[in-house]
């Protein structure tokens, strides 16, 4: 029987985008596959996946024209396994592998497959990511539609052209961890001035909660909002001037281009 979908890597990704499809009943759960060569890791995703079948490999008959791959592997075995992949048959495939272009997936496939590069980041694990999508050279409107039903499983999806994915990859991809390291610095600044740390931590992740919920809902500007609460000579104007001092804005600023950069080199 040929799947509707192979998931290729049961990794972190791979299996939070199989939870994320099943939940929204993207397909049966007995159309999807998950193939990872692990066995510990085949262990796991067959108890945590009901129905879903969980290989150590594709073979013959396991795909068609019609089945669709999602390559969720390491960037250093992911054109081998795409060219093999392809190889079997599979006409679409959604790559979530890093610094991969579509033109080096489509080189190394055997026919014309339409290939859609993302870029999703770790909040699809409780169905809060954020991903963009750019399409290949054999990509159809149809083709960025199927992609976005399964990246929209769990979260939010942007269409980009692809010289662009590389700045997404410095933005939104490592952002979950830029703003852990801000959290953590938050909560080590409570702790300072004399808070006890778990006051602090749900000070600042609530906070931080709020914070998002308020520019999501209302549509107003971070700058507007941040107006908003910053009163001439208050305290938050004081902590804001602190802020500006240690040159925080340019070293964000200079995160996403490090980040980016490094994506444009694994490009090449």
């Amino acid at each position: 029987m040929s799947y509707e979908l192979v998931i290729v890597g049961g990794g972190k990704m791979g299996s939070a985008l199989a939870e994320g499809l099943l939940r929204a009943q993207w397909c049966a759960p007995e159309r999807l596959a998950v193939v990872d060569h692990t066995a510990s890791t085949r262990e796991s995703l067959a108890q945590r996946l009901a129905g879903v079948a969980v290989l150590p490999s594709l073979e013959l008959g396991d795909v068609d024209e019609n089945t669709g791959a999602l390559l969720c592997v390491k960037p250093d075995y992911a054109e081998s396994v795409a060219r093999s992949i392809g190889a079997l048959g599979v006409r679409r495939l959604l790559s979530v592998v890093a610094g991969l272009t579509t033109a080096r997936i489509e080189s190394v496939m055997v026919q014309p497959v339409a290939v859609v590069r993302s870029m999703p980041n770790t909040p699809v694990l409780v169905g809060k990511g954020v991903s963009a999508i750019a399409g290949g050279a054999h990509v159809t409107a149809d083709d960025l539609v199927w992609a976005e039903s399964i990246l929209g499983a769990v979260g939010t999806v942007v269409r980009v052209t692809e010289r662009n994915i590389d700045v997404v990859t410095g933005l939104s991809g490592p952002m979950p961890a830029y703003l852990y390291l801000i959290v953590e610095a938050l909560i080590e600044a409570g702790v300072y001035q004399g808070l006890p740390r778990a006051v602090a931590q749900t000070l600042v992740v609530d906070s931080l909660e709020g914070t998002a919920a308020l520019l999501k809902q209302t549509g107003t500007s971070p700058e507007e909002l941040r107006h908003q609460v910053t009163s001439p000579g208050g305290t938050t104007a004081a902590g804001l001037r602190a802020l500006e001092n240690r040159s925080v804005r340019a070293a964000m600023i200079d995160a996403v281009s490090a980040a980016a950069d490094r994506s444009r080199q694994l490009g090449r």
